[in-house]
């Protein structure tokens, strides 16, 4: 029997995933397939495709762990396409072209000993909390006292298919680089997936790419493939450097996020590329809508409004990102936290994709301009940054925010998600900042913007001596 304790330990809001084999085994892998089957209908007998497709990340307990789950798949009488080795938005492109369910084993930026399983729908639709996870959660805890029911259905088959050429066609299809001059880029896969998808879809464009750490390898020598933290971009930045390189490009572990270095070996802000992109879909869909979360710049719904879009502010998360895309037909949603979200790639998070918007807009630049002067007039503000803080009780440090700044003339409260604080300062200039509750930790982070670095820093040092307490 599976304690509550585990289970709340490993499914999150958007995927299982926990240390391997403490937290997640082969077992559990088994019950994991066989209640996905039963919860998203992928059975012929309930209407579905009657096959789930299979990928997974470098971690080597990878392989045990997608067999388990396949067990569990077929078991139910449905069967398995398995894609081998992959990156998550190489499932998507799987699971969204062939309509069918997918399962992606991957533990993402987590360290070596972790791993996990991101699920989605038929079409890439995600499996989260609140479209299956608890559900699916509900029943790993009652079969693990009563075992999984039998099926009348026959055991599911497993077969196998490599869909990587066909992934970077379908990427080059909805980027083109063809007409782009020639720009030199390193791109840092961190060990991680990058290194195997970015030769398929990189290979024959105007780039010379400088490779870095792209062996496979989920022990991760090198440096965590976690790029949101700075000093996993150092050896990136300092290559760009070294070779005059007019770009770099980082990934996650499973390549499904993408973080840029500028030629000066300057971090770009995902919200900058947010707003890069976000223009450049524009003009191919006039008048679009785009999805922005909540910590993003204020500069993104700004820019958005000026080349004739709409922004959509949601809660932090895919899960929300994907919901408002479908409920407003929005062309493109972008994260702070470098996730990027396409209408014409299943509304379904592609970091490569990412990665071609940025090379197709500075190659379509005449020669000699530079990144960081392409995107000069999408950076207005300064930002903080995401500061985390173990905070015992959450809703007492956000309650005394709440206090201390609702006495004071003009300030603004949202609480959409967490809460948000506006207000304008004596000089004219604005600033925000939002402080919202982990779900998994007990921490409270904490994103400031203002006009200037003297602003946000002072908004900051209030806002985190209230956070902790401190007088």
């Amino acid at each position: 029997m599976l304690d509550h304790a585990l289970l709340d330990r490993l499914i999150k809001a958007y995927d299982v995933r926990g240390i391997v084999p403490d937290d997640l085994d082969t077992d559990i892998a088994r019950l994991v397939g066989a209640a996905f089957v039963r919860v998203v209908g992928a059975s012929r007998a309930d209407g579905g495709p009657g096959t789930v497709v299979v990928g997974r990340d470098m971690r080597p307990s990878g392989p045990d762990l997608v067999a388990a789950f396949a067990e569990g798949v077929t078991s139910q009488g449905c069967d398995i396409l398995e894609i081998g080795l992959a990156s998550t938005d190489q499932l998507y492109f799987a699971a969204g072209s062939m309509g069918l369910p997918g399962a992606m084993f991957t533990a993402s930026h987590n360290p070596a000993q972790y791993n996990g399983i991101k699920l989605c729908r038929v079409g890439a639709s995600p499996v989260g909390q609140d479209t299956g996870l608890s559900e699916i959660k509900a029943l790993i805890g009652q079969w693990s006292v009563s075992g999984v029911p039998a099926c009348d259905l026959p055991v599911g088959t497993i077969a196998e298919r490599d869909v990587l050429t066909e992934y970077a066609a379908f990427l080059n299809a909805l980027v083109p680089l063809a007409g782009s001059r020639h720009l030199n880029v390193v791109v840092d896969a961190g060990n991680g997936m990058g290194g195997h998808t970015v030769p398929a879809v990189l290979v024959g464009l105007p780039l010379s790419v400088s490779p870095l750490f792209f062996e496979l390898d989920g022990t991760f020598p090198n440096h965590e493939a976690n790029p949101i933290e700075p000093e996993n971009l150092r050896d990136l930045q300092r290559a760009v450097l070294d070779q005059g390189a007019d770009i770099g490009l980082a990934f996650d572990g499973d390549a499904d996020r993408c973080f840029v270095v500028d030629e000066r070996g300057g971090i770009v802000d995902p919200s900058t590329l947010t707003a890069l992109i976000a223009v450049r879909e524009l003009a191919k869909d006039p008048g679009s809508s785009i999805i922005h979360n909540l910590i993003t710049s204020a500069a993104v719904p700004e820019i958005v409004r000026e080349h004739g879009g709409v922004p959509i502010r949601t809660r932090v998360g895919h899960s929300f990102i994907k919901a408002r895309m479908a409920e407003t037909g929005a062309v493109f949603g972008g994260e702070h936290s470098g996730h990027f979200y396409f209408r014409d790639f299943w509304r379904a998070d592609s970091g490569m994709l990412a990665a071609l918007h940025v090379l197709a807009a500075l190659g379509e630049t005449p020669e000699g301009t530079t990144l960081s002067s392409l995107l000069a007039d999408y950076t207005r503000y300064v930002s903080s940054g995401e500061i985390n803080t173990t905070v015992a009780d959450q809703s007492a440090a956000i309650e005394r925010i709440r206090s201390e700044f609702g006495t004071r003339p003009g300030i603004e409260f949202d609480d959409l998600d967490g809460l948000t604080v506006a207000g304008i300062s004596a000089s004219g200039a604005r600033w925000w900042f939002n402080v919202r509750a982990s779900n998994t930790e007990p921490l409270l982070r904490l994103n400031v913007e203002g006009a200037d670095s003297a602003l946000m820093e002072a908004v900051r040092d209030e806002a985190l001596a209230l956070i902790r307490g401190v007088s």
